[in-house]
């Protein structure tokens, strides 16, 4: 089972699960206010019922209640003075009516799936949720599979794309279309009822004629693939189909996070943040216990094999809750504090509300924008008994590695190759020096974009005008001089680069937005690629001085290695 399979089977009323069909039954996508009709009741007394879905974070929260879905004695939990039952409920709008009855005061899902349910649960001020807890993001477990002729995330203008209605990608596509500089609009989108397993979901979608692209979970990526590589047509594959970006690179989309009603957390403020640490204490001792499985093995087993039990209603389902656990990246302390008290953290709370909101609205998910809340927790008290409380180390890349990717592919002309998008922008004469000032707009979307696709790497790539070259070439200047300015103009624009990636670091820094070197790799192209184009093995002479200054540009280009493994430092 996949850690997507049942993690998005959010069905509303009148979308039930398809039969067999020859071709896919596509469907409407009306707001969840229209599925859910629940009248609001007080939460019940008693150990205190905690959704929990299938995915790899979930296993931090069974092992902090003791590995058990009752609160064990002696658990991180218990310590904390709470008494809880863990609760399995995939399908996201039961867990909405659970909540609004009164069976729970917590919500979890996908801040794509809590902000599809904010208009709802917003109805009573008794329901209306505070976001309290970030557990991971999604690391892997989702992909985006196209059709041959599309090779980078603009070339999705005018495309058809299947995916799941109410389901984990929808807030996926949106930001991949706004990087993009699209919206749904430049689209056609194609609903299905089921995520996987059936002629009703996006993977059987992609197999339509008319369809150019699907959002699937990652067993069904490989399988449209030919296991990740180009799709053949046999079997479950379609002929030319390829992964264009799966959350391995797209690593800050999707968001994993606990809610809570308002009138609970009014009422049991300390309690709600014991269950926030105890989610914390969890983590770390889960991945302590992960760690150190080989010299801990009865722990281990112990721990996995409940939470293939909780998780997968199998406790010979541990290679799959293996799975699970290695498609989540927690977040922690450092991370929670990011997301909710962070201004300016690029991936926050905040900016993930208003982005996904604002693209739900367009689509006709939301009527308007219901801003999501957030406790001001003490995060001094949280941070009480927690051994990783710094920021995690944010060097992912080696960077010797991704140098000689990045010039190997230079050298071969394939720097566009898994390109996912591309900008310029443009300096004067002899300017040296590229101030956050004079660049704002281009270096928070860099800022936006690596911090959005934290697994692609990103070529800061020099260019250099050409006139100087081409004017001693026609003075009939000798090769060894004309070698000697090519260099020449190569060194500035490599130095131009730098001074560029240098300055965006700076700008990030000032900003307090910890970013990571190691995904930058500067290239100086000189003269060998001019916006003027090529003349047989000369560079174009620019017809007039806009053609003259386009030359002399710097272009961001965010690509996705996943194929390159040795890119990647070892966990």
């Amino acid at each position: 089972m996949s850690s997507r399979i049942t993690r998005a089977l959010v069905v509303v009323a009148g979308l039930a699960a398809a039969a067999s069909h020859a071709a896919p039954r596509y469907v409407q996508s009306p707001p969840l206010t229209q599925a859910v009709q629940v009248a609001v009741q007080e939460v019940r007394a008693g150990p205190v019922q905690v959704p929990l879905i299938t995915w790899g974070g979930d296993i931090a929260t069974i092992h902090a209640n003791g590995d058990q879905t009752d609160t064990a004695k002696g658990s991180i939990f218990a310590e904390q003075g709470l008494d809880l039952r863990l609760v399995r409920q995939d399908q996201f709008t039961q867990q909405v009516a659970d909540y609004l009855a009164g069976k729970t005061p917590y919500l979890r899902g996908t801040m794509g799936m809590l902000n599809m349910a904010a208009e709802v649960l917003s109805r009573d001020p008794r329901t209306k949720p505070v976001v309290i807890y970030q557990l991971t993001w999604s690391a892997g477990g989702d992909a985006l599979v196209v059709k041959p002729g599309i090779h980078s995330a603009a070339d999705l203008k005018g495309k058809t794309i299947a995916l799941q209605a109410y389901g984990p990608h929808v807030d996926y596509l949106t930001k991949i279309l706004s990087g993009a500089g699209l919206s749904t609009g430049d689209v056609t989108l194609r609903w299905l009822p089921d995520l996987t397993g059936s002629d009703d979901s996006p993977m059987a979608a992609l197999h339509e004629a008319e369809v150019d692209a699907a959002f699937v979970i990652i067993p069904d990526a490989l399988a449209l693939t030919s296991n990740g590589t180009v799709g053949s047509g046999a079997e479950d594959s379609v002929r030319g189909a390829r992964i264009l970006l799966s959350t391995k690179t797209a690593n800050r989309i999707i968001a994993d996070v606990y809610a809570v009603r308002s009138d609970y957390l009014a009422d049991h403020r300390k309690k709600v943040q014991a269950f926030v640490h105890g989610l914390m204490q969890g983590q770390e001792r889960l991945q302590a216990l992960f760690a150190n499985r080989r010299a801990e093995q009865a722990r281990y087993r112990g721990m996995i094999t409940a939470a293939a039990q909780i998780l997968l209603d199998s406790p010979q389902a541990v290679s799959d809750a293996e799975g699970l656990y290695a498609d989540a990246e927690f977040v922690g302390y450092a991370g929670n504090r990011d997301f909710f008290a962070t201004p300016n953290y690029p991936r926050s709370l905040s900016r993930l509300t208003g982005e996904i909101q604002q693209a739900f609205v367009g689509i006709g998910l939301m009527r308007s924008p219901f801003p999501l809340e957030q406790p001001d927790w003490d995060y001094d008290r949280l941070r009480q008994g927690l051994a990783q409380t710094g920021p995690a180390s944010s060097e992912r890349f080696d960077s010797q590695q991704v140098a000689s990717v990045v010039a190997r592919r230079q050298r071969q002309g394939t720097l566009a190759e898994g390109e996912l998008f591309v900008f310029e922008i443009f300096f004067k004469p002899n300017q040296n020096t590229f101030s956050a000032d004079l660049y704002q707009d281009a270096f928070a979307r860099v800022i936006d974009l690596a911090s959005t696709y934290g697994g692609a790497i990103i070529t800061v790539e020099g260019h250099s005008d050409p006139m100087g070259y081409l004017r001693k070439k026609q003075a009939g200047e000798p090769e060894v001089v004309l070698g000697r300015i090519k260099q020449s103009a190569k060194n500035l624009s490599l130095s131009r680069a730098v001074a560029v990636r240098d300055s965006l670091l700076a700008d990030a820094a000032n900003q307090g937005i910890n970013m990571d070197a190691s995904q930058f790799a500067v290239v100086g192209h000189g003269i060998a690629k001019p916006s003027s184009g090529i003349c047989g093995s000369d560079p174009c002479a620019p017809k007039n001085e806009r053609e003259w200054r386009d030359n002399m540009r710097v272009e961001f280009r965010i690509i996705q290695v996943e194929a390159e493994e040795s890119v990647f430092k070892p966990l």
